[in-house]
């Protein structure tokens, strides 16, 4: 338990702020998988439209710094670099 009022104050923030960042991360998550089911789908269009929607989520949260812009990038590259793997067979079955 804080000893001071200014340590139970911070104690109170840091669960707050605890809280909200393991929502975003959880946002993160979900906009991620999104792409992956749509991906799994086999539609590259539909895997397209999706991944432009989760990518200003993406990118948002990591300026908010919840995630390290590395791993965002990682993240949007894997998912593009799957979409275009779609394009590449869907176009070699044509």
């Amino acid at each position: 338990m804080a000893n001071t009022k200014q340590a139970a104050k911070r104690a109170k923030q840091a669960v707050k702020r605890r809280s909200h960042n393991m929502a975003q991360r959880t946002e993160l998550r979900t906009a991620i998988k999104k792409v992956k089911v749509a991906i799994a789908t086999g539609d590259a269009a539909k895997a397209e439209a999706v991944f432009k929607e989760s990518q200003g989520t993406i990118d948002s949260i990591a300026a908010k710094k919840i995630v390290h812009k590395n791993k965002a990038a990682r993240s949007k590259s894997r998912l593009v670099s799957a979409i275009k793997g779609l394009t590449k067979t869907a176009g070699a079955q044509a």
